[in-house]
């Protein structure tokens, strides 16, 4: 029968049913029972636990682990970064284009709660821009607004895709100095974005977020550039800090 994976220590998990959280043999037992040597095995579980897939702990021993997307395309993902930054540009494409398609599914499942605090990140957001001693960049309020949108759908390829792009996000150095105006206008995009979402204007919230899209573009083609950063009007690191 042929092994569905290139992996003697994760075939073993599927072939024997191993729920998340349980635990499994130890490598000196694994290495008997498959007649595979303990350092080839220990390769396979760290290459396991880089993929999210199993937990190792001293006193707990190996355990495998809910089934996440995130941790692959992640550490993918960064290492593509790593060497060419301008990779984020081709990611936020395909994030964008994931967000538009699921957007109906995702705004019908959110509860009353979400919304509420869908608001209040707006109005958290807007009041760390508009102080006038400190400004702070709304950086973790961004996040969450974006991934709480789609929170209710149950599709671990979506959320790990789209978490992994904040992760992205931060690796290119996109929440930091910006000019202040961008962000004004990105926090009015996410208001009106929620206003029609509790209007049920399901399209005028996907329009709000189509044009949020094109604003966040015209950016990070500055960005992404060093040379484009000299003289553009930036908020200062004593004028702002990320939240």
């Amino acid at each position: 029968m042929t092994k569905p994976l290139d992996s003697d220590l994760l075939n073993y998990i599927v072939e024997h049913h191993i729920n998340p959280g349980d635990q499994l043999p130890s490598l000196n037992d694994l290495s008997d029972e498959l007649g595979i040597n303990v350092g080839k095995l220990r390769e396979q579980l760290e290459v396991a636990r880089a993929l999210g897939l199993v937990d190792v702990r001293t006193r707990t021993g190996i355990r495998t682990r809910p089934y996440e997307f995130l941790p692959a395309i992640r550490l993918s993902l960064l290492f593509g970064l790593a060497r060419d930054k301008h990779l984020f540009e081709s990611f936020t494409e395909l994030r964008n284009k994931i967000e538009m398609s699921f957007w109906y599914d995702a705004v019908v499942l959110l509860t009353e709660d979400d919304k509420v605090e869908l608001r209040q990140l707006v109005d958290t957001a807007k009041q760390k821009l508009s102080n006038t001693r400190f400004i702070q960049i709304p950086h973790a309020e961004h996040r969450k607004f974006h991934l709480l949108i789609f929170s209710r759908l149950e599709n671990p390829f979506v959320q790990g895709l789209l978490e992994a792009y904040w992760d992205a996000y931060e690796a290119v150095e996109m929440n930091t100095y910006a000019d202040l105006h961008y962000w004004q206008e990105a926090w009015n995009y996410h208001a009106r974005i929620i206003e029609n979402i509790d209007e049920k204007n399901f399209i005028g919230a996907l329009e709000a977020f189509i044009e949020h899209t094109r604003l966040l573009r015209t950016r990070f083609e500055a960005a992404l550039d060093d040379d484009a950063l000299d003289g553009v009007n930036t908020l200062s690191p004593q004028q702002v800090k990320e939240s």
